[in-house]
């Protein structure tokens, strides 16, 4: 369904700090789009191939428009982690660059028996979640 979210930052350098971390505890990896494509300001993660042909990712960048970045009100992004182990990671890395919880790491059997889940904010206030299916308990390689 989806080819690309981006989210605004007033910090590119915090930004980028904060996300490469978080995003690597889920197996994700800088994208590069090209000095040539003129969008030195962004930086993404996932895939970018092709000149956008083939894109799956996540950017972010300042807003194109000049004014402020600021985080929606009801707006999230929800990341697939293989494991329980990376959604702990992924919550843990976020608070130590500069995001804060916004729901430890657990199951949420409201949402399903095997929904393994934690919410984090970025620096900018980005609502982020990581979530882990088909598991109901940690597995020996978590």
């Amino acid at each position: 369904m989806f080819t690309y979210v981006c989210l605004g930052t007033n910090n590119l350098d915090r930004a980028a700090a904060f996300y490469d971390a978080v995003l690597g505890a889920l197996g994700l990896q800088r994208c590069d789009v090209g000095a040539e494509t003129g969008f030195e300001e962004m930086i993404g993660w996932g895939t970018y191939a092709d000149n956008g042909l083939q894109e799956l990712a996540l950017w972010i960048c300042k807003p194109f428009n000049g004014a402020p970045a600021s985080a929606g009100n009801g707006a999230m992004i929800a990341l697939k982690a293989k494991s329980w182990k990376a959604v702990n990671d992924f919550h843990s890395l976020a608070l130590a660059h500069g995001g804060s919880s916004e729901g430890l790491p657990g199951l949420r059997s409201q949402y399903n028996d095997d929904f393994y889940a934690a919410y984090i904010r970025d620096p900018d206030g980005n609502k982020l979640a990581a979530v882990c299916r088909g598991f109901t308990a940690p597995i020996e390689s978590d």
